[in-house]
């Protein structure tokens, strides 16, 4: 029993000593792992008679459930002080101004326009720019519509009254 006492002893002290949480999974296998120090006492207790096993395994139950809780807790508090470590060394400035935001983009239709536009002025082309309302006579006397033509129906067109004073649509 001096043994486990021993054992115990070194493995806390080997728990407690662990500052990285790497160190700490080696300590945890060396004890724990398939052919660690418990795990091979455990291993063994098949070869003792039943009285011995009735004595030796609350012992050595107990031996594991004491390292594995001593294990958790260090492993805890491994994390937390890297966590906190990893918290002040990656602090953000508030006070450094936003990212610029995209304010929008060019819509594919009016893209394809543009290209297209270019593409032709390449060629000696040129977009003609116009009024937006035509009167009667450029609408349809200079293109030869005839008065009653389908195209000068109400319905089809329509028809603004002239300005009294200019004389002009509007």
């Amino acid at each position: 029993m001096t043994d486990l006492a021993q054992l115990e002893t070194e493995l806390i002290n080997a728990i407690g000593a662990a500052e990285t949480v790497a160190a700490l999974e080696e300590v945890r296998v060396s004890a724990l792992g398939k052919s660690g120090s418990i795990s091979l006492l455990l291993k063994g207790m098949g070869q003792l008679s039943p009285d011995e096993r009735r004595e030796r395994g609350p012992v050595l139950n107990g031996l594991r459930d004491r390292v594995t809780t001593a294990l958790n807790a260090r492993k805890a508090d491994l994390e937390a002080s890297e966590l906190n470590a990893r918290l002040l060394a990656e602090r953000v400035d508030l006070t450094l101004p936003s990212r610029p935001r995209r304010k929008g983009g060019v819509h594919p239709t009016m893209q394809v326009m543009d290209e297209m536009i270019a593409i032709f002025a390449e060629m000696g082309f040129a977009v003609a720019e116009g009024p937006d309302i035509e009167d009667d006579f450029h609408n349809f006397t200079a293109l030869n519509f005839p008065p009653k033509h389908p195209a000068r129906e109400m319905h089809d067109t329509f028809f603004l009254k002239p300005d009294a004073e200019t004389g002009e649509r509007k």
